[in-house]
């Protein structure tokens, strides 16, 4: 069969780019290596528990139009994420907020806070001196100070990326936000919330009545393709959601990533394993960054619980590429890949492995909505 565009990955950005030119005439047909739908946002039920199979996701916009399109494929909780760092026998709320500031510190007003703050940032700035800071510990110590960044920032960081924080470049923490109100409500954006029935179903519904073979990578496909000849299913053009080093055959080198690694546990009988749905673990020395309880985002009434402990890591081929190490290195290999990208005709590269970039989710279906309305106006 002739297809308009065969569309690589049934994560969010293949998922609405094939919704929308569906919509507009276009005929698609959507492959993906692993045996099931929606990528990353992929949850699967365990005893009446929505579990984020590929670690925590929770939606959060303000731009109208994605909150509004989302909300045609799924009824959205009142969820906010609200999560609580461990360090030691100490526990803090995040983001750091007058809460977070009264647990280090004992100051119970904004005023008393500044000060404190304040006090924190001239001391660390006096031990560095005045020139630019050389590495992400004296970037953060510059920010916020000693208490801070031993306590919530340095043990998480370096065991986010494999490295001491002396040893990593200080542009990674531009600016750490710090709120002077008694607010745990880890995002600003004005729209937030969990599917209601998990976000697979989302991508279901963008997914309806466009054809999807899973378990088929793309190096998979072609070659059957080419084995088929004549009988082969054919294509107009591609969009590719997939790693672009790869796609390319690692024509000038592989591009860096960090990996995860997710350790998921039903705890029959019990109801309430840690009372949130997001405890981090700041600590170097404890392996995991993060402890998920998942029937905290949809409130779920179980008798029993879900747990997912998050182990971050060094990425090798063979393993699931999560975050792209965007440093200097990295930059300069992904702009030669995005040349040849660029100078290709019939291939759109699109999300966070075919553009080389982290994207939030409401960013994704963002873009992938950019991306289909330039091709539907270029049919017209």
């Amino acid at each position: 069969m002739r297809y308009d565009y065969l569309i690589v990955g049934a994560g969010l950005y293949g998922a609405v780019f094939a919704h929308e030119l569906k919509k507009a005439g276009s005929s698609c047909l959507v492959i993906d290596k692993r045996e099931h739908i929606a990528g990353n946002v992929y949850t699967e039920n365990m005893s009446g528990i929505n579990v984020h199979m590929y670690g925590a996701h929770i939606f959060h916009t303000s731009n109208k139009r994605v909150w509004q399109y989302v909300g045609q494929f799924a009824e959205f909780n009142n969820y906010i994420n609200s999560p609580v760092a461990v360090y030691g026998d100490e526990l803090y709320n995040l983001p750091f907020n007058m809460n977070t500031f009264h647990g280090l510190w004992g100051v119970k007003t904004p005023e008393q806070a500044r000060r404190k703050l304040d006090e924190e940032i001239a001391s660390a700035r006096e031990l560095l001196g005045d020139g630019e800071p050389a590495n992400l510990e004296q970037q953060a110590l510059r920010l916020v100070g000693r208490d801070i960044y031993e306590k919530l920032i340095k043990g998480y960081t370096e065991k986010q990326w494999g490295r001491d924080c002396t040893d990593l470049p200080a542009f990674i923490i531009r600016r750490l936000p710090v709120r002077f109100t008694y607010d745990n409500n880890y995002f600003n954006d004005r729209y937030q919330g969990i599917p209601m029935g998990g976000y697979t179903g989302i991508v279901e519904k963008l997914l309806d009545g466009i054809p999807v073979r899973l378990g088929c990578s793309y190096k998979e496909f072609m070659a059957e393709c080419e084995a088929k000849g004549s009988e082969a299913d054919t294509f107009a053009k591609i969009l590719y959601t997939g790693m672009i080093d790869e796609f390319y055959d690692y024509r000038f080198g592989e591009l860096e990533y960090r990996t995860l690694k997710f350790e998921t546990e039903m705890l029959t009988g019990v109801e309430n394993y840690q009372g949130n749905a997001v405890v981090n673990y700041t600590e170097r020395q404890i392996p995991y960054t993060r402890i998920i309880e998942h029937k905290h985002f949809e409130y779920a009434k179980s008798p029993d619980t879900v747990i997912t402990k998050e182990y971050p890591g060094k990425w090798s081929k063979g393993d699931e590429p999560y975050y792209p190490v965007n440093d200097e290195r990295n930059s300069a290999l992904y702009e030669k890949y995005k040349e040849l990208a660029d100078s290709e005709r019939d291939i759109i590269f699109g999300g966070r492995l075919g553009q080389y970039k982290y994207y939030d989710m409401d960013k994704v279906i963002e873009a992938a909505l950019d991306a289909a309305d330039k091709e539907i106006e270029g049919l017209m």
